[in-house]
């Protein structure tokens, strides 16, 4: 079992979701918490970055969480992961900006 970290960032998002989303936010976050091999559907990495992306689909809508590995580079051996920002995916182009806001974050919180 993993312990997550939750930033302020990620809950200010979470919080202004609707029910449902928080729902498959939930369950997926459940998945990396508890799961010993978490499947690419929900987690890949972030080619070029430290990160990883929790991924979470809803309709047709996307929605992504920038994931830090803790106490390991391979987030399946690690056993701290701290949840930094989240955004809903419109193009590729959000990728820059969020990872540099996920810098910014794991700066303030390390």
């Amino acid at each position: 079992m993993r312990e997550l970290y939750f930033s302020e960032e990620f809950w200010e998002f979470y919080l202004n979701l609707q029910d449902n989303i928080q729902k498959k936010f939930d369950y997926v976050i459940s998945i990396v918490k508890e799961e010993q091999i978490i499947s690419t559907k929900f987690v890949k990495n972030l080619v070029g970055t430290d990160f990883y992306e929790m991924r979470v689909s809803v309709g047709n809508n996307e929605y992504r969480t920038v994931l830090f590995a803790v106490d390991n580079e391979n987030i399946i051996l690690s056993t701290r992961i701290y949840v930094l920002n989240a955004f809903k995916k419109k193009s590729k182009q959000d990728y820059k900006k969020q990872i540099e806001k996920a810098y910014t974050i794991l700066n303030r919180i390390r």
